[in-house]
């Protein structure tokens, strides 16, 4: 009977050695890993070698060994995948594979506020920080302002493409859902004046009312007059204020996009008009108004009568100067 008892002993102590090394797996598989703080990582392409070194360097995993092996044993649930991924806190080696072949890669974002400048828009673009390359500055106006999505190492290039073709499928809806009798002659003419319009005001109320007042002025053949434009040609494009209120010489600046000099809409856009400022142009308020000036709490007066223009004007400097508040 003594070959009995070697077997029962072989067999317990292959039972508590089978059971600890179950115990070792499960804490190692789903115990809490080494990772602090979550964490975005680039996880470069190349294998699982060099995956588990990256991981093991930014602190995610312990032993790339032992990571290797288990992305060898669980092989079937898929590939391991490059890009940017977050890796929580204290994740587990399962949670660590399941975020390299089934998480999604970290969006970044780039947001164009409405109002800027071809100028300005390329220096967003190229301030993007997990993008690759660079860009030149836009043609003026064919860039939707909105925040736009895009993952790690994407070329700026291709972001640009994207922002662009917002504009234009935008652009193309707005004008084939226009109001009748617009006194603009095309989706082109469109956007330059929605590019007026929207440096105008900060206030989305006031933007289908100066809209209205520019195609007034359209319709009746007079000078749109419109300061944006004079800082547009002052600047040449590379910022949409001035470091002075707009004086006689700014007015005089030999510029086709000078408003105050030409009639009629200058040859394109100075600046992104959003969705609200297009959408203004194209559906612009009944108003009789030629005329319209700021008001110290932030909006707008709006007159058919050009003295009442002036006494407006004259108004609105006097409380300035003497510091009135927005």
């Amino acid at each position: 009977m003594g070959w009995l008892r070697r077997i029962f002993f072989l067999s317990g102590m292959l039972f508590v050695v089978f059971g600890v090394g179950l115990r070792l797996v499960d804490r190692f598989y789903y115990g809490p890993g080494a990772l602090p703080v979550s964490r975005d990582i680039v996880i470069p392409a190349g294998g699982v070698a060099r995956i588990a070194a990256t991981l093991r360097r930014r602190g995610v995993i312990r032993r790339p060994v032992l990571f290797e092996l288990a992305a060898w044993v669980t092989r079937g649930e898929g590939s391991l995948h490059a890009g940017e991924f977050r890796f929580i806190s204290h994740g587990s080696m399962r949670s660590v594979l399941e975020t390299l072949r089934d998480g999604r890669p970290v969006e970044h974002q780039i947001m164009i506020p409405p109002g800027v400048t071809a100028t300005q828009i390329a220096a967003i673009i190229n301030d993007a920080p997990a993008a690759r390359g660079r860009v030149v500055a836009p043609p003026e106006g064919s860039v939707l302002p909105q925040t736009y999505d895009y993952l790690y190492g994407t070329e700026r290039s291709v972001i640009l493409l994207r922002m662009q073709r917002a504009m234009n499928r935008a652009l193309a809806f707005a004008w084939a859902n226009r109001a009748p009798n617009l006194p603009l002659g095309d989706k082109r003419q469109a956007l330059i004046l929605a590019s007026i319009v929207q440096l105008e005001t900060p206030r989305l109320a006031d933007l289908p009312k100066i809209a209205g007042v520019y195609e007034n002025r359209l319709v009746n053949g007079m000078k749109l007059q419109a300061d944006p434009t004079v800082i547009f040609a002052v600047t040449g494009g590379t910022s949409t204020a001035l470091t002075h209120r707009v004086d006689s010489r700014d007015l005089a600046v030999k510029s086709p996009y000078n408003t105050y000099l030409h009639v009629g809409l200058p040859p394109g856009p100075i600046s992104a008009p959003g969705l609200a400022a297009i959408h203004a142009v194209l559906h612009p308020a009944r108003t009789d108004a030629l005329y319209f000036v700021a008001t110290p709490n932030g909006g707008d007066a709006f007159t058919r009568n050009f003295a009442h223009q002036r006494a407006n004007v004259a108004r609105y400097w006097r409380r300035k100067e003497a510091g009135a508040k927005p």
